[in-house]
């Protein structure tokens, strides 16, 4: 009497369902994110406008303190955040970590994150209108709408994102601290340089700062859940792999 063995479900059909549930759950996140930011943009131009009416006080004390040599470095921090420069680097810096590290997971995390923000952030200057400050403007205004800052969302993305890969990454504390920090900085400067140019009300820069940071929180979640369970190794697959004499 021949032995009744069931065939074992095809492993595809697995993979097939956690795969479904990964882009759920990510579509999910990033519904619940355009949500609050479209929200947010509406309450600052609708409900809080009045509120907020006082925020550009700011910008034009950082105008009246203006100089030749500040036009120039917050030219050269506006600039580095235009979106030509940020897909530049993100390609260079990700293939750079594809060489070092000899595995794409890094590269396409940090290529995800900037195309999530990206993203997010064009969706949300479709939906929000929001004027840019009545001030002097330093450069081009873009076709966008000021809500977010672009510029602030896309450094944020990139700058951050490297600095949680590298975080693991570089053994001696002092220098990964100094790394780390170094990298922040970027972004930042890059929020102050368009408060200065006139280009954004504070609350753009700082929804800016959020959508970068959403981005980069989703894009790990999602790239840390392409693999099913059973296929990835006990340890985060963003386990480190340690940097050459670092």
């Amino acid at each position: 009497m021949a032995e009744n063995i069931e065939p074992a479900p095809p492993r595809s059909g697995v993979h097939r369902a956690a795969g479904h549930r990964w882009v759920w759950l990510t579509l999910a996140k990033v519904l619940v994110w355009l949500a609050v930011l479209i929200s947010g943009g509406y309450l600052l131009v609708g409900p809080l406008a009045g509120l907020v009416q006082g925020e550009d006080s700011l910008v034009a004390s950082m105008q009246d303190a203006s100089t030749p040599l500040l036009d120039d470095l917050s030219n050269i921090g506006s600039r580095a955040a235009d979106t030509p420069v940020i897909i530049g680097l993100a390609a260079l810096i990700g293939l750079a970590l594809r060489l070092v590290l000899k595995r794409w997971l890094e590269p396409f995390l940090l290529w995800a994150t900037v195309a999530l923000q990206t993203s997010m952030f064009l969706l949300v200057t479709l939906l929000v209108s929001r004027d840019r400050p009545e001030l002097e403007q330093m450069d081009p205004a873009p076709p966008t709408s000021s809500f977010p800052s672009g510029h602030t969302g896309a450094a944020t993305a990139l700058w951050l994102g490297l600095a949680l890969i590298l975080a693991g990454r570089i053994r001696r504390r002092g220098l990964r601290v100094l790394v780390v920090g170094l990298l922040l900085l970027i972004p930042a400067a890059v929020g102050v340089t368009r408060l200065y140019r006139g280009m954004h009300h504070p609350s753009d820069v700082v929804f800016g700062v959020l959508n970068g940071v959403v981005a980069v929180l989703i894009a790990r979640s999602a790239v840390l859940g392409m693999r099913p369970e059973q296929d990835q190794p006990e340890k985060d697959q963003l386990e480190p792999r340690r940097f050459p004499a670092v």
